[in-house]
């Protein structure tokens, strides 16, 4: 039976497709994790080149929130 879904698989899969260096599981670890994905507009985008230039600047942000909270 083995044998009949492998054979089965085998005649879907094209031949450019070469799963023998696959790691099963490579990403497991930092999935079971979490992530929070951000997708920024365009418009937003256009100031930050990268992950940590948005960091710094929320950041920042944070830190003005918060002297300003303590005046009031």
């Amino acid at each position: 039976m083995k044998k009949a879904a492998k054979a089965k698989r085998d005649l879907d899969m094209l031949a450019e497709y070469d799963f023998n260096q696959v790691v099963r599981g490579k990403y497991a670890q930092r999935y079971r994790e979490g992530t929070n994905i951000v997708v920024l507009s365009p418009d937003v985008a256009e100031y930050f080149p990268d992950s940590e230039a948005v960091n710094a600047a929320l950041r920042a942000l944070i830190e003005i929130a918060r002297k300003s909270t303590k005046k009031a």
